[in-house]
This record gives structure tokens, sequence and C-alpha cells, in this order.
């Protein structure tokens, strides 16, 4: 099974390769492919990092307080963080510790993999969520390297379909050494799956922990009136959004949307969607003082990595992707903050929403109330600071996983 894998894995490289190299700019290519390619550079002699990989935005952004606690823990470690997007290493870049050498990951090809171990050397394999390459855990396995899974995640889907492979999987999960889960549920798709129970931990949720995230910055404790901050929103809903917002304007025509899309790529596509809408909106990168856009009623955030610091200045928030597409955004970012969540009928990545909802601490809404549910919340202030307040409340009560990983990583790194 592993050769079929490791086939599979090489005919569907061969027909994504050529546009996945040349999606990136010029100036990243090669490095891209060195990476790739599994060189990343060799470790002196000794060395041994803690290589950590988090495939995207939110894994990197879930992982930073936990690599903050491994570089005070462990000082005389260098930290490797690995991803597999482009956003994700500009994340890694500029949130990981000062020293985090931030790479690509390797192509998931037993050869390439073995090779860039022996070069590395790592003493600790730290994978984030659900990023499961089998090639890479034998890799790491031949050479005795423990491969922790922390802040595991297993979607109903992925769960059904790794089943159909359980054969297979429970070889590939054998190589593992540790599981630390974000729930019960998660856990058991895990166990179904094949993973050895005794290795088998439930952890909570990395992104109960968020580190501070930061000041507001000038430009958005400058807005005046109330403010809606819609985050990593999908393909659709900002029309939908705009739409709920142009609604309530009759009735708080100081009304401000901040629309920050998913994915940067699709910047443009929502800016010329503002423009055919005839919204007035003002781009966050043309943003060079605190004043300029107070008369401008939408405020497209085209920029990575301000989101979590900007719900601070919410007073709604509306979770992306919970309305189109499926799974839905992070909760917690507002949450920290104490502000009042929207969301649409499509959260399945975030089950503990629904301890939300139970508490009044978020709102669950079909797309034909959405506006309604602004107006109610904008018409009733002291709702929404009471939703924000248990949302609050939440947060603090579930934090922690961060420390009980890191319990898990001392375990096998005295």
């Amino acid at each position: 099974m592993w050769v079929v894998y490791s086939l599979l894995y090489a005919i569907v490289l061969a027909f994504l390769f050529i546009p996945q190299y040349l999606k990136r700019p010029p100036e990243l290519r090669g490095r891209w492919l060195r990476e790739k390619l599994g060189n990343i550079g060799y470790s002196p002699a000794g060395d041994k990092p803690i290589w950590v990989h988090a495939v995207s935005v939110g894994e990197v952004s879930a992982s930073i307080l936990l690599l903050k606690k491994i570089r005070a823990a462990y000082p005389g470690k260098r930290i490797i963080l690995s991803t597999i997007t482009d956003t994700g290493q500009k994340i890694a870049g500029a949130k990981a510790p000062a020293g985090t050498q931030v790479v690509y990951l390797p192509f998931d090809l037993l050869f390439i993999l073995r090779r860039c171990i022996v070069r590395t050397d790592p003493c600790m394999m730290i994978i984030i969520e659900t990023e499961l390459w089998p090639n890479l855990f034998r890799a790491c396995s031949s050479q005795g390297i423990p491969i922790l899974l922390l802040n595991g995640r297993i979607s109903g889907k992925s769960g059904r379909g790794y089943r159909r492979i359980s054969f297979f999987m429970k070889e590939a999960l054998r190589n593992i050494s540790a599981f630390g889960m974000q729930g019960d549920i998660d856990a058991e798709r895990l166990l179904a799956m094949g993973a050895d129970q005794g290795k088998v931990k439930v952890l909570g949720n990395f992104k109960f922990d968020m580190d501070a995230p930061g000041s507001i910055p000038e430009w958005a404790l400058a807005i005046r009136g109330p403010v809606i901050v819609a985050g990593s929103t999908f393909n659709g809903e900002e029309e939908l959004i705009v739409s709920a917002w142009k609604e309530n304007l009759a009735r708080f025509p100081s009304l401000t949307l901040i629309l920050a899309p998913r994915h940067p790529e699709r910047f443009k596509d929502v800016e010329g969607m503002l423009a055919a809408n005839r919204a007035p909106y003002v781009k966050r990168s043309s943003l060079t003082g605190p004043v300029e856009h107070r008369e401008n009623g939408v405020i497209l955030l085209d920029s990575i990595g301000e989101l979590t610091v900007i719900y601070g200045v919410a007073d709604i928030a509306i979770m992306g992707k919970s309305f189109r597409g499926t799974g839905g955004q992070n909760p917690l970012e507002p949450a920290y903050w104490g502000k009042a969540i929207i969301c649409g009928p499509h959260m399945e990545n975030f089950p503990f929403i629904r301890d939300f909802y139970a508490g009044d601490a978020a709102f669950e809404v079909e797309e034909a109330g959405l506006a309604k549910k602004i107006r109610e919340l904008l018409v009733s202030p002291e709702k929404a600071k009471a939703a924000g307040e248990k949302a609050r409340e939440l947060y603090l009560r579930n934090s922690g996983a961060v420390d009980r990983a890191m319990g898990i990583i001392r375990e096998f790194l005295p």
C-alpha cells in the first residue's frame, strides 16, 4: 500500500507541479523549489532542532503561542516551522518567535524526505491539527524521531474518508508517538481510523489560548459609530453581507462595515463587487492616516494578519465561510475581545460553537435573517454587550490546551 500511495502522489504531483511553480512570484520560485525538494539546510552535529509543521494561516496562527512556549522552555533549541501555502509563510515569518527558520514542507516522497530528515536531524516532529503525510511519518520514524500530532482535529467528512482506507491509515498512524486532540469527537474519529488508544489524549483547542493579539491600529480606533467586522469571508458572502449592511443604513447611517475576504487573491474581485453595488468604500492599504475614511461606509481589509486586532473595534462580528461554503471561521478571535458573534448555518469546523449558541454567546442565522439579526443587536446594544461578555467567559473557561500540549512535549524532550 505504501508503494501505491507514493505512486499516486507522484502522478498527482506530475500534473500539479508546473501550475504550483508558476503561481509563485518569480522571486519566490527558487526557494520554493529547493525546499520542496528537501534542501532546507544542514544542522550542525548535535544541534537537533524541533520541527513544527502547520499547513496554512489558521494552523500557523494556532501554533504561535505553542512556538513561544517551546522557545521559552528550550531556549537552546533551534525551531523549524514548515507550511504548505504562501500565506502561511507570510504569517509564520511575521509572527513566529525570532530565529525560527520558516520553510516549505518538502514533497511527501520518501527519497526526498529521508535525505532531508538526515540533513536537518530534528529531535522531534510536531504536526499541528490534521496534516497526515505518510512518507514524512515513515522518514521520521526510521530515524527514531518522535512525532507528535497536537491540536488534532478530524472532521466528519475526513473521518469517513480515512475509515475507508483504515487498513492503510492504521499503519501510517502507528508511526506517530502521541496524539493531542481538540475534543472527544476528534479522539473517537481518530480511534476509528486505527490509532492506538494509549497514545490518544484530549487537550482542548489551541485557539482558545490565543496570544495577546497586539494593539488596535489608529485608523480603526478613529472610526465613529457602530462597526460590523465580517471576517475571512468566502466567495459570495461579501455581497450578502453588504446587502444586509445597506438594509440597516437608513436607521444607522454611521454604520461602518469592515470586510475581510479570506483569500488575498480575491481582494480585487471583492473591490469590483463593491464598485458594482455602488457601496462607498476605501481600501485598508490606502489608509495613510486615521481620519480619511470616516465618511466611507465600507473598509476593505486588503491586508494579511490584521483581522484579529480589528475585531477589537467591532460591535458585531460576522463569521465568514459560514453562509456560503462549509466549515466556518474561527469565532474565538472576536470572543477574545468580548464581541457579539453572528454565524451562518455552516460552522462544522468549530463544533464547540454549539456551546456558544446554548449560552447565548453567539447567534446562528440563515442568510435571510442576517439583516434582521444585525438590526436587533444594533437596536439593543445591551444584548450585544451581554453576548460578547458570555463569549469572553467561554473563551477563558476553555483555555489551557497549549500548556497541556507542552506536558506531552516534555515527555519526549525532558
